[in-house]
């Protein structure tokens, strides 16, 4: 195990790191084929891999190209904008409102989709209203706070979701009638310990007049135009495929499909195309395609190495404590490995853990719900928890925003343990409610 351990933490030093010319999928890879030639994995886990992270990954990927489409045609523009002048010029109530906005954002288009791209967005519009650099700042930690806290209802808002909902056979329908309840206390609490931090901070009033019209965001009426029918159409696709098995990744790559066939004017032949869907397709993170084959078979290995007996274990300890213990110390437990060894391979670990467990009934629903909940929060505490906080990170870096490993760290120990501990709590009082 000690062999296969040296291997993962020299794999996520380079994925941290990531050398110049080395992304995170080839450093994934590489270590991947160190520990396939040393014996800890054997060549047929590649499809047992395979077959946990193909449905995940390409969901992920066919959602950030939908949300770069909808990026370049301004519709995340035009929807802040719309939210900033809203508010009349109240900055107390923008605040809550751009929250709730990365919220709704998270849900539909992944944690990473919230992040990434509001955060930018948010910044140019207060940066064109004068905000100071700590009002700016505080926009900032709530956007990218938000992202992750909120990505709990839906099976497509957090990569997470999607490999615990594949991995236990859990039913589109099912997890959202367990997490939509979750996710809204989750909001409940993120708008509050946000506001006890950053409320000083907020200015009463900001000039309005200084904003644009939403309208001029929109750089493609077509796109425009096509948003909230392909949303509908794609949610009701969600909801009516599942009971029959559809994978979510081919609905949603069917959804990029009939958006960049919109954005591309494919049937003018490309003629009138107001945004590029080839550079929207480029730049596509295909690099975590081999990030997840590559890390999630150095951790099966890990597991098999005895990692995951040790999951066992602490599993079995806590399911004899209760259920209440349970779901908190399944929860906790989970966000803590997940901050230090990223919630990517946390994920597979506490599926394969919980697996492995043999537990039954509510107990175990109640420990599977707990484990995406902790892989959701968790990685806020740290800058290594999740590749969209170092993603993140990069971003404000080139908008001149550095926030250090410390300061991100005082943070995120301050704000995520009360919307981790209520989500918790929310979820052991409402599943058992809602039967099995």
């Amino acid at each position: 195990m000690w062999l296969a351990l040296a291997i993962f933490i020299v794999t996520l030093t380079l994925v941290i790191w990531q050398p110049k010319g080395l992304g995170i999928g080839w450093s994934a890879l590489g270590g991947a084929l160190v520990a396939l030639l040393v014996g800890v994995v054997q060549w047929s886990d590649i499809l047992v891999v395979w077959n946990i992270v193909w449905d995940a990954t390409f969901t992920f990927v066919a959602l950030i190209i939908i949300s770069l489409i909808l990026d370049e045609a301004g519709f995340f523009s035009w929807a802040a904008l719309h939210v900033a002048r809203s508010c009349n010029g109240r900055g107390h109530l923008l605040f809550p409102l751009v929250v709730m906005l990365g919220a709704v954002i998270a849900a539909l288009f992944a944690n990473d989709g919230a992040a990434l791209i509001l955060t930018p967005i948010v910044i140019a519009i207060l940066a064109r209203l004068d905000f100071s650099h700590t009002a700016i700042f505080a926009f900032i930690i709530a956007t990218g706070l938000v992202a992750d806290t909120t990505s709990l209802p839906l099976v497509i808002s957090n990569l997470v979701n999607i490999v615990t909902v594949n991995y236990f056979d859990i039913g589109f329908s099912r997890y959202a009638a367990v997490m939509i309840p979750v996710n809204f206390i989750s909001l409940t609490v993120t708008l509050a310990v946000l506001w006890g931090m950053f409320g000083r901070q907020i200015p009463k009033h900001y000039p309005v007049s200084e904003l644009a019209l939403p309208r001029s965001a929109i750089k493609d009426q077509w796109v425009f135009a096509a948003v909230f029918p392909l949303l509908v159409l794609l949610l009701t696709a969600y909801f009516v495929s599942a009971p029959v098995g559809v994978p979510v990744s081919f609905i949603t790559g069917g959804a990029a499909l009939m958006l960049m066939v919109v954005a591309g004017r494919w049937w003018q032949g490309g003629r009138n195309a107001k945004i590029s869907v080839g550079s929207a397709f480029r730049q596509a993170p295909w690099q975590i395609v081999l990030f997840s084959i590559g890390m999630y078979l150095i951790v099966y290995g890990l597991g098999n190495q005895g990692l995951t007996a040790y999951g066992v274990q602490a599993l079995h300890w806590l399911a004899k404590q209760g259920d209440f213990v349970a779901t908190i110390g399944t929860g906790l437990l989970t966000a803590v490995v997940a901050s230090i060894m990223n919630n990517m391979p946390s994920t597979l670990l506490s599926a394969l853990a919980i697996e492995q467990a043999q537990l039954s009934g509510v107990t175990e629903q109640l420990m599977i719900y707990a484990s995406v909940i902790g892989n959701d929060l968790g990685p806020k505490l740290t800058p290594i928890g999740s590749l969209a906080t170092l993603l993140w990170l990069h971003v404000l870096s080139g908008k001149g925003y550095q926030v250090s490993w410390g300061q991100y760290m005082k943070i995120g120990l301050v704000l995520t343990p009360p919307i981790l501990l209520a989500s918790l709590v929310a979820l052991y009082v409402w599943l058992p409610w809602l039967g099995l």
